[in-house]
């Protein structure tokens, strides 16, 4: 993607999450020479790697295939081992309509999907056998603590409020807006994005690279290696 474009897209998520009165949290706002002042004091956000993450899978084609995320916590993977410890995540997201995030499912992580606002949430989902998205079998979700028994290929359809239970390697799912752009929530255990994502389509790229011609307005998580050099 074009840096330009990440820009704009920055832009106008940010507008549109605004709009259901949910605001990110300051660093969000934090120019690069800003990010970089502070780098030493913001170890903790470079760590867990909260920040801005828009992706096109790889694809290069974002209105189509895409995603905007911004992780607003998270913990540290290593501390599922002990039993304590920050476990947990939340992302801010926007599916736009008819805008395709692919099928895929996760290693580690538990997450409600949650419809904060805007149209229809659109989730597909299938089953899993030894790790492979299976089109003949069948799931069984939470749903706002309801239990529900869905065929293969199911499209579960979340209005604003509404959520569902994802668990990790048992649930494939791919989900786009429908009738309007989507305000997502996602509260889950704390993950790896880099590592964490199972797609079913190879080509699939958890993050895509950027062409940069204009400079960065925000940085991406994806940036932070390159533009913020390493603690002394």
């Amino acid at each position: 993607m074009k840096r330009s474009r990440v820009n704009q897209i920055m832009r106008e998520s940010d507008e549109f999450i605004r709009s259901f009165g949910y605001v990110l949290p300051p660093f969000a706002y934090w120019s690069p020479a800003e990010f970089r002042a502070r780098r030493h004091e913001a170890q903790a956000i470079i760590d867990a790697r909260l920040g801005w993450d828009i992706t096109d899978y790889g694809l290069g084609e974002f209105d189509r295939t895409g995603l905007f995320l911004f992780t607003v916590r998270n913990g540290n993977v290593a501390d599922l081992e002990k039993g304590r410890g920050m476990l947990y995540a939340e992302k801010a997201m926007i599916s736009r309509q008819d805008q395709y995030s692919p099928m895929h499912r996760h290693n580690l992580k538990a997450e409600d999907i949650i419809n904060r606002g805007g149209g229809t949430l659109v989730i597909e989902l299938y089953g899993d056998t030894g790790g492979q998205c299976d089109r003949t079998k069948g799931t069984t979700v939470l749903t706002d603590g309801i239990r529900r028994e869905l065929p293969p290929g199911s499209k579960l359809r979340l209005q604003p409020g509404e959520s569902v239970t994802l668990m990790p390697n048992e649930h494939w799912h791919a989900f786009w807006g429908e009738d309007g752009d989507v305000f997502i929530g996602e509260v889950s255990t704390v993950n790896d994005d880099t590592t964490d994502n199972v797609f079913d389509d190879p080509r699939i790229a958890r993050f895509g690279g950027i062409e940069e011609d204009e400079e960065p307005w925000h940085l991406l998580v994806s940036d932070y290696a390159k533009w913020l050099p390493a603690s002394g």
